[in-house]
């Protein structure tokens, strides 16, 4: 299926590896342009070459999210780079699972704040495109209680009632919002292969929780990622499109 996204212009924050370079590849493999940031300048610099050789333009930049003028600045030099923005993906997160003021304060500031910023920095732009799309990361961990409940899922909740407010305000300029919620998503260097190594008692339960017997891959959120962000969901805003192998049980 063509997503007609070619020569279009995407923005990922996050894009240096998991989900959110899955996403960006996912974009410059239907030949859209990508831009991406992430904390290592080396991470960054070895993605955007490998963008750069599927034949797309590419652009990337070394910051931390929670710095909201180096966010701004980012988007705004991303815009310049690749001639506009059509796609805006917030993918990043602190991970900061727990109940107590640092790890709260890092969801909100990282998951959170960051979304928040990113979202004003690329407005101006996004509506000026002709198929403008926004998709916030967020997590089955906001729909239902797991053993992320604390900071970690009150945050992504709010992610999910943020993108439903945000397609309300944005809808006269154009521009959809949704929000793509995965389940448990596994990948080298992930959390979830951390926790495989430190707490493999969890992990064995939660791949048994899952009903197809696997974890999730980074591909598999990308590609939904990529089909809400394009010309074929057209009609697509306000939703939250769970990609969860059938974990959660939530009507």
């Amino acid at each position: 299926m063509d997503l007609s996204l070619k020569g279009k212009s995407a923005v990922v924050t996050g894009g240096s590896r998991g989900i959110g370079r899955a996403v960006a590849e996912a974009f410059a493999t239907e030949g859209a342009n990508v831009s991406i940031c992430a904390r290592k300048a080396e991470e960054v610099s070895e993605a955007v070459r490998a963008l750069e050789a599927r034949g797309v333009r590419a652009f990337g930049q070394a910051l931390d999210v929670a710095d909201g003028a180096a966010l701004g600045d980012w988007v705004t030099a991303s815009a310049r780079k690749l001639g506009a923005i059509d796609a805006l993906v917030c993918n990043v997160s602190a991970l900061a699972v727990g109940d107590n003021e640092e790890s709260w304060d890092k969801s909100f500031r990282t998951d959170m704040m960051h979304t928040v910023n990113a979202v004003a920095a690329a407005v101006p732009f996004l509506e000026k495109s002709s198929n403008a799309s926004i998709v916030l990361i967020s997590s089955v961990s906001g729909l239902e209680v797991d053993f992320a409940a604390g900071s970690y899922g009150a945050i992504k909740a709010a992610l999910i009632h943020y993108a439903k407010g945000l397609s309300r305000q944005l809808v006269g300029k154009g521009i959809r919002v949704n929000c793509v919620s995965p389940g448990n998503t596994y990948f080298d260097g992930g959390i979830w292969q951390t926790i495989e190594k430190n707490m493999p008692d969890l992990f064995a339960s939660t791949l048994k929780a899952n009903p197809t017997g696997k974890f999730g891959t980074p591909a598999e959120v990308a590609n939904a990622v990529a089909f809400l962000s394009s010309p074929a969901a057209s009609r697509i805003s306000g939703t939250n499109l769970v990609v969860d192998g059938a974990l959660t049980v939530a009507v």
